[in-house]
C-alpha cells in the first residue's frame, strides 16, 4: 500500500492515539484550511461524531476576525456543546498539523473552558 507523505503522517499520529485510547474517552479531531478550521469529538468505538464546530457557521463567519480569532471562537463553542453532553476528557488529534499557531490557539482555549487532554 503506497501512502503519499500526507497519509503517512495521518496514519501515524491516528494509530499512536489509538494505541493508547480507551473507551472512556473520545478522540478530538482537528481539521484547518487556508480560511476556516474545525473540531469534532469522534467515538472510534461506535465510529460515529458525537459534536462539531467550525468556523463556517453563519454566526462565527458574520463576525469578520482574524483567523487566530476564529480558532478561539471555535474552541469555545465546542467547550460549551461538551459540556452540555457532559464530556471532560478527550484525545488531541492535531492530524499533520504541527502544534503550533492556530492548532495551538485552539488548544489552549478548550483547556481554559475545562476539557483535558
Amino acid at each position: 500500500m503506497n501512502l503519499n507523505k500526507i497519509e503517512r503522517k495521518k496514519f501515524r499520529v491516528r494509530n499512536k492515539l489509538k494505541k493508547v485510547s480507551s473507551k472512556d474517552r473520545f478522540r478530538l479531531c482537528v481539521s484547518r484550511s487556508t480560511k476556516n478550521i474545525s473540531a469534532q469529538i469522534i467515538d472510534d468505538s461506535k465510529n460515529i461524531t458525537l459534536i462539531s464546530a467550525s468556523s463556517n457557521n453563519k454566526e462565527i463567519k458574520s463576525l469578520k476576525k482574524t483567523k487566530q480569532e476564529l480558532s478561539a471562537l471555535v474552541a469555545e463553542t465546542l467547550a460549551k456543546k461538551a459540556k452540555d453532553l457532559k464530556i471532560t476528557k478527550v484525545y488531541f488529534d492535531r492530524g499533520i498539523y504541527k502544534y503550533h499557531g492556530r492548532i495551538k490557539i485552539l488548544a489552549e482555549e478548550l483547556r481554559k473552558n475545562g476539557m483535558e487532554f
